[in-house]
């Protein structure tokens, strides 16, 4: 039996959201502040029995932000459906559709449900159609304290993440209209929580490692004691009883030493000195304490451990970090082997971001090594070098879309062979578009090295800033890794950028042209015509899909950089000097550049590049760029269509460093940045800098962005 989807309905950061799941290990990738706890907390509420009665108390703080101050009267869900379930006649009758459900036999549901109590419910059903009034007046007088309760079903038919289905069990509060009964054969039967199914299944939950050193100094916490609670139980008494006895034996021992004995008759004596007889204890010992009982006799015991190559052992506090880290994971991954040989009805094992503080070489071998054929595992993680490792059909991304988060299978309706050009394509550099928030796929060397260094030195910003990851794909394959970003599958913008190759110069052979220009004009005529044909194919790929555009440069990056302006010519002119060390070559490359004629400087500035490389000529170009520098509009574009939205935050920091930038006097920036924080006008800001900084390229960036919203 597994666990085959979470459906997550009013809960923390889950307006409505479900996570899919599969057999074996599976893989919940987020950046901060996503929900992988709340969402692992979901989980653990359902089947973690070690949970405290208080965990069950919801309260007003677990309904989801976007219900804000209208919370009464809904409803929080959170539902686990299983598959593959046992037989076992307790699991059937409690949980499992058998018969009644001929298309999955083998699946079950178990849900809860943080609702209205039943004198609730059953005023809101008496409620008049429509009277909102009567609807207003009853919510505001209900409290979580004295007017919900938690109610646990199993058995539901139903997909709590419809709408059509909340408005069914739940009511709909625009139109006023609550059910008066629950259809049990739907929504499921009660099933009374200390029969849940928790008891007959091995659930171990590993949370984050952030400080494993006061969780071994905790009697709650330690894992270590935790297993030697586990094996004392186990403990045979006739190997037991020697031991004990010798402890009691040693207890007096302790307690006969003269120097033990003088303290007790000093301490007797000044109590009576200090009280008087008729207020001094009757009797008065000191005794030692060494438990003689199995239990605590083994939970005495503490873990010493050799990290390196030296002679000696130390406490778990003299590890270092990642170190205490690795041996807490292993004493939980013990306590779930010792549950697990309980013989269950399946078998889970939650790891909250097993990351912390390890070196990621340790992070992807245990994502390796980690595996259990007769046990569903679910991890968490913002590391990259575990989702490198993660097998994209068991995958799910978190995506944090304001107070509430999204939840994207990224394999979801997608063909065999799409998934692995995916988990190809997915090493640990390129993994990094699974936690942005928007993504800019680049075909080379040059875009990934020059784009982020001219948003920053331009605006002020990096692109990590922004949310957005910029992948080098390494060729024009862009499909492979595009094709993730759907409304099936990852809700979020990709930009493509990528070069036209149209041709910089007249491509008609002429009968006076030599033998090497009509070769040349030959190779740019081919990647003129691959680049319209690149083009129509992309198009028809990206039609209909309003999470995915491609721009493209007209010729290719370094020429429509160069082209961009004179200033960037100028920029290009400067490297002469770095590349070349013959006079006339250098005097010929600087006339050619600064020709104004592109079939003249593009075709120097392609030479330069080959001559040493394109990719450090990048890096060459990424030492000249400062804020003058002009960047091209089909990037810009790309930019803008990946962030989706800029923030009054992020515009005004925009602002504040171009102006200083173009040396504007700290008063008129801050009467500037006043006049737009006042009411986030972005409109009436581009008109304001219209008149600060005529022609500027910031108010071209602002006016894409004004468009695009």
């Amino acid at each position: 039996m597994y666990i085959s989807k979470v459906s997550l309905v009013n809960y923390r950061n889950f307006k409505n959201a479900k996570v899919i799941l599969n057999k074996g290990i599976n893989t919940i990738i987020g950046e901060n502040a996503s929900g992988k706890t709340n969402l692992f907390r979901a989980i653990r509420l359902l089947l973690d029995d070690s949970l405290l009665s208080s965990a069950y108390k919801l309260n007003e703080n677990d309904f989801n932000r976007e219900l804000g101050n209208d919370w009464r009267g809904h409803w929080i869900i959170i539902s686990i459906e299983f598959k593959d379930v046992s037989n076992d006649e307790g699991i059937q009758a409690l949980f499992s559709h058998g018969a009644e459900n001929i298309d999955s036999p083998d699946r079950a549901t178990y849900n809860l449900f943080f609702r209205p109590n039943k004198s609730i419910r059953y005023k809101l059903s008496k409620l008049q159609e429509g009277d909102q009034d009567s609807l207003k007046e009853l919510l505001n007088n209900i409290s979580v304290e004295n007017d919900y309760e938690v109610y646990f079903t199993g058995r539901s038919t139903v997909d709590f993440n419809d709408p059509e289905t909340y408005l069914e069990l739940v009511g709909d509060f625009y139109n006023v209209i609550f059910p008066e009964h629950i259809d049990d054969s739907k929504f499921g039967a009660k099933i009374p929580h200390q029969l849940s199914i928790s008891k007959d299944l091995s659930f171990t939950f590993i949370q984050a490692l952030r400080d494993v050193v006061s969780d071994f100094h905790s009697n709650k916490n330690n894992p270590l004691l935790t297993l030697m609670k586990h094996q004392s139980e186990k403990l045979d008494t006739s190997v037991y009883v020697p031991i004990s006895g010798k402890i009691q034996e040693l207890n007096q021992e302790i307690e006969a030493l003269e120097k033990v004995k003088e303290v007790r008759e000093d301490i007797k004596s000044t109590l009576l000195d200090t009280t008087g007889v008729t207020y001094t204890p009757k009797s008065l010992s000191i005794k030692s304490g060494i438990s003689d009982e199995a239990e605590k006799m083994l939970q005495s015991l503490k873990l010493y451990i050799g990290e390196t190559s030296e002679d000696f052992e130390g406490g778990i506090h003299e590890l270092s970090l990642g170190g205490a880290n690795l041996i807490f994971l292993t004493l939980k991954l013990l306590e779930f082997k010792y549950q697990r040989a309980k013989e269950t009805l399946a078998n889970f094992l939650i790891i909250e971001e097993p990351e912390a503080h390890i070196h990621n070489h340790i992070q992807k071998t245990l994502f390796d090594r980690i595996n259990y054929s007769d046990t569903q595992i679910i991890y968490s993680t913002h590391s990259t070098q575990i989702s490198e490792v993660s097998n994209v059909k068991n995958m799910n991304i978190l995506s944090r879309k304001g107070v509430s988060t999204e939840i994207y299978q990224p394999s979801h309706k997608l063909e065999d062979k799409n998934i692995t050009q995916i988990q190809r394509y997915l090493d640990i550099v390129r993994s990094n578009l699974l936690f942005a928030k928007g993504v800019i796929l680049v075909e080379g060397d040059a875009e990934e090295i020059i784009i982020p260094i001219l948003v920053k030195q331009v605006f002020g910003i990096s692109l990590d800033e922004l949310g957005i990851s910029l992948i080098n794909i390494g060729s024009t394959g862009f499909q492979n890794v595009a094709q993730l970003f759907h409304n099936d599958r990852i809700q979020r913008k990709c930009a493509i950028i990528t070069d036209l190759d149209a041709a910089i110069c007249d491509v008609n052979i002429i009968e006076d042209d030599s033998d090497k220009k009509k070769k040349y004009k030959n190779r740019v005529k081919r990647s003129a015509k691959k680049g319209i044909e690149r083009k129509k194919k992309l198009d028809a790929f990206i039609n209909g899909n309003h999470w995915l555009r491609a721009y493209y440069a007209e010729h290719t990056f370094e020429v429509d950089f160069t082209k961009a302006s004179e200033l960037n010519k100028k920029a290009i002119s400067g490297l002469v000097e770095q590349i070349y060390t013959d006079e006339d070559t250098k005097q010929l490359s600087l006339t050619e550049i600064t020709s104004g004629k592109i079939a003249v400087y593009g075709k120097r500035v392609l030479t330069m590049a080959n001559q040493v490389g394109k990719g450090w000529f990048a890096i060459m170009v990424g030492g000249i760029i400062d804020y003058r520098t002009i960047i091209p509009n089909y990037i810009l574009d790309a930019v803008v269509f990946a962030k989706d939205e800029y923030s009054p935050k992020v515009i005004a920091q925009i602002i504040r460093y171009r102006l200083k930038q173009l040396e504007i006097s700290e008063n008129d920036i801050n009467n500037l940045l006043t006049a737009y924080l006042e009411d986030n006008n972005l409109k009436k800001i581009i008109h304001k800098l219209k008149i600060t900084i005529p022609e500027d390229q910031l108010i071209n960036f602002f006016e894409k962005i004004n468009k695009n919203v």
